[in-house]
């Protein structure tokens, strides 16, 4: 069946169920001579007359009848799918696929995604958690939370905070017992958590000294490819963590980590929302977008 023939179709089921015209020009969003066209054109294909037209009114004949009676259901069908489809591209609905690094969840996301359920209850958030860097919207993504800029030119990077604090942390229980390093350098003979896997094993820490940049190369025992569960060894003393200052301020107010050399803190642009160009966009995640342009934690500081 081609485009035409479908057309006709849904025309005159329109026609049929509206007993007008206009009226069901107005649900295909054409013409009333256009959908006049269509059912000539069926009628024609067809070999039967399918409507009565009269100045007054508009209504099947027999064979109209007949006809809509076999495949009027699968025409319903049809447009009831049409309406979904037209209604999921005016309000935000659906599922809403969002990258994000693990850490960032607890204390900078969960609120927001709290409040955004609850505002808009059609939209389904998928949150996989992720820390490399890697093209995410060849996998299905729709955005994805980055504490970095992204200078692809075929995506939108929004600011969400900035600037973020790269923090040394520990248990107080490990300081008591090793010390607490006065200096980068002090790092080297402190058991270090490393985060990461294989070649990818972030141990070279970055500081800042009076607008110098500068790194240590930390060694531990222990490396763990779970950011999540290397935040959860640290608090169980196992050695010293660095990360993002966002990602574990909760623990450090409940006194159950410790920042140390507060005063050598490396500073990155920022977290960044990052997503497909705006032509792209679809409702789910316009919502979204606007949600957290709204929420003041999300505002750059």
């Amino acid at each position: 069946m081609d485009k035409n023939q479908l057309d006709g179709l849904l025309a005159l089921k329109l026609v049929a169920d509206k007993r007008n015209f206009t009226a069901a020009a107005k649900a295909l969003r054409i013409s009333p001579s256009a959908i006049s066209k269509m059912i000539r054109q069926l009628e024609a294909r067809l070999g039967v007359t399918l409507l009565t037209r009269t100045t007054r009114a508009t209504s099947l004949t027999e064979a109209g009848e007949r006809f809509l009676s076999q495949a009027g259901p699968a025409l319903e069908l049809i447009l009831a799918a049409m309406n979904d489809a037209g209604s999921s591209a005016e309000k935000p609905a659906g599922r809403l696929r969002l990258n994000v690094p693990q850490l960032i969840y607890p204390n900078f996301l969960k609120p927001v995604v709290a409040s955004f359920v609850q505002k808009y209850p059609e939209v389904t958030i998928e949150i996989f958690f992720e820390n490399a860097a890697t093209n995410i919207f060849e996998r299905g993504f729709d955005a994805g939370i980055r504490i970095s800029d992204i200078l692809a030119q075929d995506l939108v990077a929004l600011k969400l905070l900035s600037p973020i604090r790269w923090v040394v942390a520990g248990a107080p229980e490990y300081l008591d017992k090793f010390g607490r390093p006065e200096h980068p350098k002090d790092l080297l003979s402190h058991d270090c958590i490393c985060v990461g896997a294989g070649d990818r094993i972030y141990d070279r820490w970055e500081f800042e000294n009076e607008g110098k940049e500068f790194s240590v190369q930390v060694k531990g025992s222990l490396i763990m490819n779970d950011a999540t569960l290397a935040l959860d060894a640290a608090l169980d003393g196992f050695g010293l963590l660095y990360t993002s200052e966002v990602a574990l301020m909760d623990k450090v107010d409940a006194g159950k980590l410790e920042i140390v050399l507060d005063r050598y803190a490396a500073t990155s642009a920022g977290i960044y929302l990052y997503y497909p160009h705006r032509s792209q966009v679809h409702p789910k995640l316009r919502a979204f977008i606007e949600h957290v342009k709204d929420l003041r934690s999300f505002k750059s500081v």
